[in-house]
């Protein structure tokens, strides 16, 4: 049997990377780190046998990717912190990832990132993350850039609409964003690539290789 590839979950106690996490656990491939911010979030991890980092994305993330194959990128501010947090934060984890090796770094972006004048009541945050999304493209790391519609807390049905530049605006569960991510990590999977996704009709794991 195969060695399982160790992945680093940025952003591990949010809604989507709690369900990376799970997802994570249940792979033959891969094997999770959840990198955390709080000694509680640790606990919570380690009571179920997942490996965790304790590190703040505000500050040195050197050991936070030692042993480190894959990286997916879930972490968020909600708005509170998107110029350190998912602006630099991201950036940080990049740098750190591309000095360590990693094999590939998956990032939860977002619709809209392209053009953040086009939407403005989310402009700042929009900005950010094409600033974050930009230094992974320029880093020369391995990745896939992967651009939801909105968020919504239903019911994955593993199913999606995949393009690099989707004509329609539409929601995705969480769950499926999750499964996405996931997915993307397999170096067969969109390398290189920036795509949007929303709920769908064709199963994730064949339309991010379709």
């Amino acid at each position: 049997m195969n060695e399982l590839k160790n992945v680093l979950v940025a952003g591990a106690n949010g809604s989507t990377g709690r369900t990376i996490v799970n997802l994570l656990k249940k792979s033959e491939t891969y094997k999770p780190i959840a990198m955390v911010r709080k000694q509680d979030q640790k606990d919570h991890f380690e009571n179920q046998g997942v490996t965790t980092v304790l590190a703040d994305l505000e500050e040195d993330l050197s050991n936070t990717v030692k042993n480190v194959d894959k990286v997916i990128f879930a972490a968020g501010s909600n708005g509170k912190n998107v110029i350190a947090v998912d602006q630099e934060g991201a950036k940080s984890l990049t740098d750190a990832a591309k000095q360590a090796g990693v094999q590939k770094f998956v990032m939860l972006s977002s619709m809209g990132a392209d053009h953040p004048d086009e939407t403005s009541n989310l402009e700042d945050y929009l900005i950010a993350k094409q600033n974050a999304d930009t230094h992974l493209l320029t880093s020369g790391l391995n990745y896939s850039i992967v651009r939801p519609g909105q968020l919504t807390n239903s019911d994955g049905t593993g199913k999606i609409q995949l393009n690099e530049k989707l004509k329609i605006q539409g929601s995705i569960s969480r769950e499926d964003v999750a499964k996405t991510l996931v997915e993307a990590l397999d170096s067969d999977v969109r390398q290189n690539q920036v795509f949007e996704i929303i709920s769908g009709k064709v199963p994730i794991e064949i339309a991010v290789r379709s």
